[in-house]
């Protein structure tokens, strides 16, 4: 079996990012990734402005830290002021710009206005709450590179510029099907042995989180020729097939057999824990991911490999692995595991993590109760108050 690390290489170092574009309004890129570095076509700011309500003065004129101004104009954000003459003051608000002549602004709070004049109580240093202009973006640096996948803060960057549309990969397109005859779909009566198909829910709630365009395959019957007519049907004018369930080694499970006679697996089973079983390889000119049926197990290891490798194929060219953060275990793992496991974990008031008591396969409650995962390496126990890796879920839900 391969490590996780040994797995996800192997994914990373296969997946062949999409290289059509288009370009699309900077409103509706939201989770979209650049195809082109975009640069800033102003400063930012565009002239130097105010940090703060108050007034513009020369700070020579308030070196004393108490001198009496005469308030020669308003400014608010938005107009421009005449030069300031010596001796006054402009009533100035936040991001108005600085007229002429002056070099410095002070606070209101710090300022007594009686009619149409102010006192100042500060000797104000010059430059003092003045942004520059330029100071956060310099006209023609590059603020965003290609291959970044825009969040709402990119998007504030790109507008700030001036930026109306921006060139984006276009979206991944996945498609999706579910094996096992006894899955049933909620709303329909429960027949002896059958369970609802809840990975389909997950899955493709996972799928709508990354952006991608996904076309659901449904329930496919669990049969060879039925396996291989989908898989055939799935690759055309797809970047991606996943599966959920089949990929064990029963005689029902049909997945593996159907993607060596449709095409090829380049990876079978993994040391992780949950989700051993999890299948590689490319069907018809799509890649291929099958994950196992256990509902926690196919949530983890879509979170885990299918998320990176979704990531990469997009054209995210900076880390698509989560970050994770070390924090104290307030439980005990006596017993260590040959296999890497993932354990489902939630964050306590003490700031400790408390383990979810049944670590099952089949527990999804787990997930909702967590609130990340413990990377817990093979062969390792966990002692009370060990640190260990702690990946939150929202590392790895967007």
């Amino acid at each position: 079996m391969l490590s996780v690390r040994e797995a996800l290489n192997l994914l990373l170092d296969a997946a062949r990012p999409v290289t059509d574009t288009e370009r699309v309004d900077t409103l509706a890129a939201n989770g979209r990734v650049l195809a082109e570095d975009q640069l800033a076509t102003l400063d930012v700011p565009c002239a130097d402005n105010t940090q703060m309500d108050g007034y513009a003065v020369r700070a020579q004129d308030c070196e004393s830290g108490s001198a009496t101004l005469r308030v020669s104009q308003r400014i608010p954000a938005g107009t421009v002021g005449q030069a300031l003459e010596a001796g006054s003051a402009a009533r100035i608000f936040t991001g108005a710009l600085i007229p002429p002549g002056a070099d410095a602004v002070v606070m209101q709070e710090q300022c007594e206005a009686v009619g149409d004049s102010v006192t100042v109580r500060h000797a104000p240093r010059a430059g003092e709450w003045i942004r520059r202009q330029g100071e956060d973006v310099a006209k023609g640096a590059v603020i965003l590179p290609a291959g970044t996948r825009l969040r709402s803060q990119e998007l504030g960057l790109a507008a700030s510029v001036g930026l109306a549309a921006v060139p984006v990969l276009r979206r991944l397109r996945v498609a999706v099907f579910f094996t096992g005859d006894e899955l049933a779909m909620p709303g329909e009566p429960l027949k002896p042995g059958a369970i609802y198909n809840s990975n389909r829910f997950t899955l493709r709630g996972l799928l709508e989180n990354l952006g991608c365009e996904f076309t659901d395959y449904g329930i496919v019957p669990d049969t060879l020729d039925a396996t291989r007519a989908t898989l055939r049907k799935a690759a055309a004018g797809h970047d991606l097939i996943i599966t959920s369930g089949g990929v064990s080694v029963g005689e029902e499970d049909h997945i593996k057999p159907a993607v060596e006679a449709e095409g090829r697996l380049n990876m079978w089973q993994i040391a992780v824990k949950p989700g051993k079983p999890l299948a590689f390889g490319e069907v018809g000119g799509a890649f291929f991911i099958g994950l196992p049926g256990n509902p926690v197990s196919s949530f983890i290891t879509f979170l885990l490999f299918v998320r990176p490798f979704l990531l990469r194929l997009q054209g995210v060219t900076g880390p698509v692995e989560p970050r994770g953060y070390s924090l104290r275990a307030d439980f005990a793992l006596p017993k260590a595991d040959r296999r890497n496991e993932f354990l489902r974990v939630r964050v306590n008031a003490a700031g400790g993590l408390d383990l979810f008591p049944n670590q099952g396969s089949g527990v999804l409650t787990s997930t909702v109760w967590g609130d990340g995962l413990v990377d817990n390496p093979p062969g390792q126990a966990i002692a009370e108050g060990d640190l260990v890796r702690f990946i939150p879920f929202a590392e790895l839900q967007h």
